[in-house]
């Protein structure tokens, strides 16, 4: 299988979750994201009714965090973050699991606060941060199974604000466990090599603020090395 550059770029998420961006910076990351046709661009939900009014019909989905960075609100408030987060016009939701709850071993409690975010989302896509930094390969494969279960539509690797990034191991492990789900990589992924290590690894979704260097830095040929 090869990839373009196109397709690569199709794969990117263009994020940008720095708390003291101002609106110019948001702006920015849209205007980079139409150019380059990346998959969506990903702020704080403060931010998302002027990226999806920018984005109007440019093929470039607006996504948005739910519970970030830590994963521990509580499942009515990750709730209401995903309702309020479709009114101003989400496409896409990344929403972090309680962490301390499946380290717990409290795993109805982690289905369900997952569950939550995707009914409430109404068949948006849900992306399902794990922050593998935390977890042990057994608690990987747990979460992984959990958001599964709970109808969601990726598993994530990290928010990248907490330790660690992504990992090929990481990525090879989540695929492994979740089959045709999607995968998301974020943390750490600055260069086109990272990238193209995360997609042969199994990830279909990259997390990362490095869009256009990694694009940027693409080889000239028209195809690239992938899965």
């Amino acid at each position: 299988m090869e990839l373009s550059r196109v397709e690569l770029a199709r794969m990117i998420d263009h994020t940008l979750l720095k708390q003291e961006s101002t609106t110019e910076d948001i702006l920015r990351v849209c205007q980079e994201a139409k150019e380059f046709g990346f998959a969506s661009v990903v702020v704080n939900p403060t931010h998302v009714a002027v990226v999806a009014e920018t984005l109007k019909n440019s093929g470039v989905r607006t996504c948005t965090v739910v519970g970030f960075p830590l994963g521990a609100s509580t499942t009515e408030v990750k709730a209401f973050e995903t309702q309020d987060a479709l009114q101003n016009g989400a496409d896409e939701l990344d929403m972090v699991i309680n962490i301390g709850a499946l380290k717990s071993g409290e795993f109805d409690l982690v289905l369900h606060d997952i569950k939550g975010v995707v009914e409430a989302a109404k068949e948006k896509v849900v992306k399902v941060i794990i922050e593998t930094g935390f977890l042990t390969d057994e608690e990987k494969i747990k979460a992984c199974q959990l958001a599964k279960s709970a109808g969601a539509h990726f598993v994530k690797t990290s928010t990248g604000f907490g330790p660690g990034s992504a990992t090929v191991k990481d990525v090879q492990l989540m695929r492994k466990t979740v089959g045709p789900m999607g995968v998301k990589a974020a943390g750490g992924i600055r260069t086109y090599e990272d990238a193209i290590r995360m997609t042969q690894a199994g990830a279909n979704r990259l997390g990362t603020s490095a869009g256009v260097a990694i694009i940027e830095g693409c080889p000239k040929e028209s195809t690239l090395g992938s899965p």
